[in-house]
């Protein structure tokens, strides 16, 4: 038994990389496809609405399926569907074709997306001790192979569709070989689910449960459209703020991910000592700090020092709410799951669209303002994880 929760969760930690590697592959090739397309970046960005609206598809679908079907059936389904798909953005020829591209290869994305996460979620409840902020973490590795496959792919001379077919089907192979690995069906031994105190079953099932997960759903929003605008703001802040060169101005998002990645490996460790809700409320109270020094400071030191603040703070916070949603009700994982990740991933997608907005009444370092309050109000509203405090000293008590 023990093995085959190892194998697990190695299995996971593949998907997750799949996963990363397969959208940072499309991230990578964006600049050559544009050009190849003939659009620009306004059009672009009108385009990628489109792959944001098939990933929360995705999500609502494959959500429902995983809890009828299993991960076991659902997770290698959705890898196998994306490395398929990745190769058509770089088939497309005109606009129409690469919308397309993007509504198929969205969708076949946020399939995999959830469906991993809920498998995540049963192998944490197997597992006995929190787990879910490492895999997020190896989702940035997978991000970062991505660029330096898609760097040494254009080295050699490799068109958009010829580099992004060789990882597609890459991924094809090893969405199937890693399928065997994974947990046949959820968790749902007596005693996995934790009530809070106070509240009755019929209760947590019940009207209350469902808008506990979408006030875990609000906060997932609030927080990746934090990410989000970091995503795409944070060098564009010290070039045209701070007027750094572009060469420096690069390390302002390198430093937010790095940090990112720090945080999301150390995670899982802390929340075994202190709770989900202490990562989110310390976590998004740190991230609060960061992005205050990113929008007052006129120092290019204390910029960086706040983008690091900023990454370290949020890094710990989403997976934390990935779990929650997941644990409320093993039977129905993986539709909490969608409904957390699919609000959560529009406003990942938002970020930077409503920063860009804020700029036309405000400078760019003042907009920033809007991420503070979000930090606070997740801060503030990170009770919405007691009873994932319980959960935790359960899984630590079942670990021993």
């Amino acid at each position: 038994m023990e093995h085959s929760l190892r194998a697990a969760r190695v299995a996971t930690f593949v998907y997750f990389v799949l996963c990363g590697t397969l959208m940072g592959t499309w991230v990578v090739h964006i600049p050559a496809i544009e050009d190849r397309v003939g659009i620009s970046h306004a059009t672009l960005g009108g385009l990628l609405v489109l792959l944001g609206l098939g990933a929360f598809i995705g999500m609502q679908v494959a959500g429902r399926l995983t809890d009828r079907l299993g991960a076991r059936v659902v997770v290698p389904a959705g890898g196998v569907l994306c490395g398929a798909a990745l190769v058509l953005p770089g088939l497309a020829r005109d606009p129409w074709t690469l919308a397309g591209a993007l509504l198929i290869f969205g969708f076949c994305n946020g399939c995999l997306d959830v469906s991993m996460n809920a498998h995540a979620v049963h192998v944490e409840k197997s597992y006995g001790r929190p787990v879910m902020s490492g895999f997020h973490a190896t989702f940035s590795v997978g991000g970062v192979l991505a660029a330096l496959v898609g760097a040494g792919a254009a080295s050699a001379g490799l068109s958009s569709a010829a580099g992004m077919a060789a990882i597609g089907v890459i991924g094809i192979v090893i969405a199937l070989v890693s399928a065997r690995a994974l947990l046949p069906a959820a968790p749902t031994a007596a005693g996995t689910v934790v009530i809070e105190e106070g509240e009755s079953a019929p209760t947590a099932k019940g009207r209350s449960a469902r808008g506990r997960i979408w006030l875990l759903a609000a906060l997932a929003l609030m927080i990746m459209l934090c990410e989000g605008a970091a995503n795409d703001w944070s060098a564009l802040h010290l070039k045209d703020v701070l007027g750094a060169p572009a060469s420096v101005a690069a390390f302002a998002y390198g430093t937010f991910a790095a940090t990112m990645t720090i945080g999301r490996l150390l995670a899982d460790r802390l929340v075994a000592r202190f709770g989900p809700m202490a990562i989110l409320r310390y976590g998004a109270a740190t991230a609060a700090v960061g992005i205050t020094v990113v929008a007052f400071s006129p120092w290019m030191w204390a910029a960086f020092l706040g983008w690091a603040l900023f990454g370290l703070g949020l890094s710990g916070c989403v997976p934390q709410l990935f779990s929650a949603a997941g644990h409320a009700d093993p039977a129905a994982a993986g539709a909490n799951v969608s409904r957390v990740a699919g609000l959560g991933y529009v406003g990942m997608l938002a970020g930077p669209t409503v920063i860009g907005w804020l700029t036309r009444l405000v400078a760019l370092n003042h907009a920033f303002v809007l991420l503070t309050l979000l930090c606070l109000t997740a801060a503030v509203a990170a009770g919405v994880l007691r009873t994932g405090s319980a959960r935790t000293r359960e899984l630590t008590s079942s670990s021993h």
